[in-house]
């Protein structure tokens, strides 16, 4: 979904075939019924990025394979984008056939494994109820949140809900960062990595104590203990396919180097003054974006210190030629850029944004140079 960047970085959920499957009431599973949560791959497009998870209902008895999806939405929902951003697009759960889930993940070339729970025959049961019963009532429904609410959340906490007790929760991973936790996701996908480097805020830099992703959730089952046994068994491959890295002739690290090399090294007005607009009109979108959403995880965003919104007061004096303003503005977001670097130091997205900074400190010292006192 690429109708604008933040779709491109937060979008998880993806339909999963075009039938959904519903029952007037529960059936009653065999003795032989299995219920069990997949992990699907990661993809190449922006939706399937981290992977999704879901849950499988099978029972041979009763010719009953259905696999349970909480990331479906509604593209036809009114102001979709703007809800989308808001951070009030309602998502839901869908029921699909196993054998049309297993066709999509085929088509689209990426793995499937499945984890099956060691529970009880009368729990099997409990979790096919709530699942048929969250679809029925509604109750399936919920605002998407990108940490707090999606496919896999909503897949521990009906699981969590049917146990009657917390057995799931994140053993990997709890001493870094969200931020850095979603950073290798976007490998073989600069602008996409560069995006979510910028866009996100305070809140991604909290320790990630909290599954969200679906692979977390996979390595989080190996170790979850449910009344002194194993909760899931062992992990079983439904499909392997090898990772297939996009090639692409602007979406890389070079294209990005090169086009800030043409502002450093070019050294014209008007370029180093269309460079401070991008700058300043992206902090201003960070800005608004940051009080408009509901999404927390783009609220206090210091990347505004580096797209620094004071950019376009200092071009507009520079337009008006007053040297004084401009000798103090370009100061000010210089000094910016410096505690943005501080904050940096110990963050994932250093590297990538060190470029950005690089050039942003050349073209205000030039206009320190040209406007000193």
């Amino acid at each position: 979904m690429n109708v604008s960047v933040l779709n491109k970085i937060v979008l998880i959920a993806v339909f999963l075939g075009n039938a959904t499957i519903s029952f007037g009431q529960n059936p009653i599973l065999s003795e032989n019924a299995k219920v069990s949560v997949l992990t699907c791959g990661t993809g190449n497009e922006s939706y399937s990025l981290f992977g999704h998870t879901a849950i499988r209902i099978s029972d041979t008895d009763h010719f009953i394979d259905l696999v349970y999806n909480y990331g479906a939405f509604d593209f036809n929902t009114p102001n979709f984008v703007a809800k989308f951003i808001k951070g009030d697009l309602q998502y839901f759960a869908v029921a699909h056939s196993f054998t049309d889930f297993m066709n999509e993940y085929n088509y689209e070339r990426r793995s499937v494994y499945e984890q099956e729970l060691n529970i009880p025959y009368a729990l099997k049961q409990k979790l096919f109820e709530n699942l048929n019963t969250s679809l029925a009532s509604g109750e399936s429904h919920y605002t998407y949140k990108f940490i707090d609410k999606n496919c896999t959340s909503m897949v521990v906490d009906i699981i969590n809900k049917t146990l009657d007790t917390v057995a799931i929760v994140k053993n990997i991973d709890t001493n870094i960062t969200y931020r850095t936790i979603l950073y290798p996701y976007f490998d073989h996908h600069f602008y996409e990595q560069l995006g979510t480097s910028i866009i996100f805020g305070r809140k991604v830099d909290r320790l990630g104590t909290q599954i969200f992703l679906p692979f977390e959730l996979k390595k989080s089952l190996k170790k979850v203990q449910y009344k002194n046994h194993p909760l899931a068994k062992e992990n079983k491959t439904l499909l392997e396919f090898s990772e297939m890295h996009p090639s692409s002739w602007w979406n890389n690290c070079y294209s990005y180097l090169l086009l800030l090399a043409a502002v450093v090294f070019v050294n014209r007005k008007f370029i180093n003054q269309l460079y401070l607009l991008t700058m300043g009109l992206l902090g201003l979108f960070f800005l608004a974006v940051g009080f408009y959403s509901s999404h927390q995880e783009l609220a206090y965003n210091y990347n505004i210190l580096l797209f620094n919104p004071a950019a376009l007061a200092l071009l507009y004096f520079c337009y008006i030629e007053n040297k004084k303003w401009i000798y103090g503005l370009a100061l000010f977001n210089l000094a910016a850029l410096m505690v943005y670097l501080l904050i940096l130091l110990n963050k994932a997205h250093l590297l990538i944004v060190l470029p950005l900074i690089l050039t942003s400190g050349i073209v205000l010292v030039r206009l320190l140079i040209q406007n000193r006192r």
